[in-house]
């Protein structure tokens, strides 16, 4: 059950990388509750997931998109790509981002794909090794642009000269 629906909220769009249903058997039958993961982000360097569940889709759609808020974090685009070759993991997903050259577009699968449009990065290529789980492969792709630098910050934290 993928939806690739998208929506605007102020600056941020959200995007709804995917909606999961899960059956409890009760006496009467079955009872469903659905589960939402959401991608956040203003296109210019903030992005944030959110994950939340509902007895309906729409209520979980929205608690995710909350929960996306409040985890945004700050992302270096220099130029529509990403300063360096960065790999992020996480349980056992692990996804790898290389920069790549102006007019190569966003190479990626649609979880990460979705990380990287809505922070406003344009051309980078992308490989995800272990996990396939979308839950797994946004968090690992959070992971990777959380320890991305730029050279001004290496520069700062070296407290040397790099040219």
């Amino acid at each position: 059950m993928s939806t690739g629906k998208e929506s605007r909220t102020g600056e941020f769009v959200e995007k709804v990388v995917k909606v999961r249903r899960c059956a409890t058997v009760v006496k009467g039958g079955r009872r469903f509750s659905f589960a939402g993961l959401v991608v956040v982000g203003n296109g210019r360097g903030k992005v944030g997931c959110g994950y939340a569940k509902a007895n309906e889709v729409p209520p979980a759609v929205e608690k995710a998109i909350k929960d996306g808020m409040k985890n945004l974090i700050e992302v270096p685009v220099e130029g529509g790509t990403i300063p360096h070759r960065v790999e992020g993991r996480y349980e056992t997903a692990k996804v790898i981002l290389l920069p790549a050259s102006p007019g190569t577009g966003i190479i990626a699968g649609a979880a990460v794909r979705a990380v990287c449009e809505s922070a406003g990065i344009h051309d980078v290529l992308t490989k995800a090794h272990g996990s396939t789980n979308p839950v797994n492969l946004v968090k690992a792709a959070l992971d990777a642009l959380k320890q991305l630098r730029t050279k001004a910050d290496v520069e700062r934290l070296r407290g040397v000269s790099l040219s």
